[in-house]
């Protein structure tokens, strides 16, 4: 009950747009996907779009790298994603950074586009009470604040001073706002003790989050510490800790890496999302960052339609790996990409190398099979639930 009360608790405009926008439209969107897919066709359930490289902090394993000078996509091509995801009958977006709150027109894309739903992925160090008005008004995002460790932990893993508290701030601000809110968190060697917690879990239940997503750290980018990678162990162990909470705690808890069976899978390799980068680059998600195909290409139907190289990907993956190929064969990607004449879309120049002589680290398709126990997960996640975890 505790959960609905929180629920509750949000404006009444922000509820609508959730069960409508994104509850019944995702129903409906990811019904049509199983469709497409039965017929042989490509276009995603989902489209995740970073807005922009630009960032004000510098994460141990963030995949972003700014290079020569700041990208950005221009909102016109955003408006085109967007109309043209819409003609198959998705209306779900996750929007990106570097930190989206940079991007100027952001309130644009989610005012223009009253008929979808946003979850705007965000480190929270620039979240104000002005902007958690307009998005008040917007009703049709939810902001997901990402929440990497306590007063110590969070300043190093996000090279920043004072991030914690920041965060805190503008979950704070986001709740008092009626908003729709989420953390998220990279579970990781220096934060799993905090994420795997009733204490951490509590907290945010009594700040107002509604729900919290667990990621598995990715080593990668230009600062990868591979270092903070999980055990297989501690997969098992997260996984667990999932299952189990999802039977008892206050709070939604979302992951992106098993079905509702247990079985683990990549979302990227389901064909049910890819990542648009801020150069317009198509990547099958935000961290296997090449691309042969681009939306300046031509009409984005034809484009996913004509991709070889998505196609390629997604065929492949499933024969290799039921988890994240970067993180147990970062080789093999770089011989992938180059079979493709795939462009790096990272803006590091040395990332090729960087697969080809990068240790493997377990990734949650080391993990057995541990099934859902609870009813209601196991009956979203066989619906549609678990296809909106693509970033994970």
């Amino acid at each position: 009950m505790s959960i609905l009360k929180n629920f509750l608790r949000t404006d009444h405009r922000c509820k609508q747009k959730f069960i409508i926008n994104l509850g019944w439209k995702g129903f409906l969107g990811f019904k049509k996907f199983k469709k497409r897919k039965e017929r042989g066709e490509v276009f995603p359930a989902f489209q995740f779009i970073s807005v922009t490289n630009d960032c004000n902090l510098k994460c141990q394993g963030c995949w972003v790298t700014q290079g020569e000078q700041k990208e950005s996509l221009d909102i016109e091509k955003i408006h085109s994603i967007i109309n043209e995801s819409k003609k198959h009958g998705s209306y779900f977006f996750g929007i990106l950074g570097g930190e989206p709150l940079i991007y100027k027109p952001l309130l644009e894309i989610f005012k223009q586009h009253s008929d979808c739903y946003f979850q705007l992925f965000t480190n929270g160090t620039l979240f104000t009470d002005q902007f958690a008005e307009e998005l008040r008004k917007c009703a049709n995002v939810t902001p997901l604040f990402s929440f990497e460790g306590d007063e110590t932990v969070a300043d190093i893993r996000r090279g920043g001073n004072h991030v914690f508290r920041r965060v805190s701030q503008s979950i704070e601000t986001a709740v008092n706002h009626k908003l729709i809110t989420g953390v998220a968190i990279s579970v990781c060697k220096s934060n799993i003790e905090m994420a795997l917690s009733e204490s951490f879990i509590q907290s945010l239940h009594d700040k107002g989050v509604l729900y919290l997503w667990y990621y598995i750290y990715r080593p990668s980018g230009e600062n990868p510490c591979y270092d903070l990678a999980l055990s297989a162990d501690e997969i098992i162990r997260l996984r667990k800790f999932m299952v189990e909470g999802r039977t008892k705690y206050p709070l939604v808890i979302i992951d992106s890496y098993w079905r509702a069976d247990g079985e683990p899978f990549c979302p990227a390799a389901e064909g049910l999302s890819h990542h648009i980068n801020p150069s317009g680059n198509i990547e099958p998600c935000p961290v296997v960052q090449f691309a042969c195909d681009s939306i300046d290409t031509g009409n984005l139907t034809d484009v996913y339609e004509q991709s070889v190289f998505l196609k390629d990907f997604k065929s492949e993956i499933l024969q290799k790996t039921k988890g994240c190929v970067l993180m147990e064969d970062p080789a093999w990607l770089q011989q992938f990409a180059e079979k493709h004449g795939a462009l790096n879309t990272s803006n590091r120049k040395g990332m090729p190398e960087q697969l080809r002589t990068s240790p493997t680290v377990c990734s949650h398709g080391s993990c057995p099979k541990i099934p859902e126990k609870q009813w209601i997960y196991r009956m979203a996640k066989k619906m549609a639930f678990f296809g909106l975890g693509a970033y994970g």
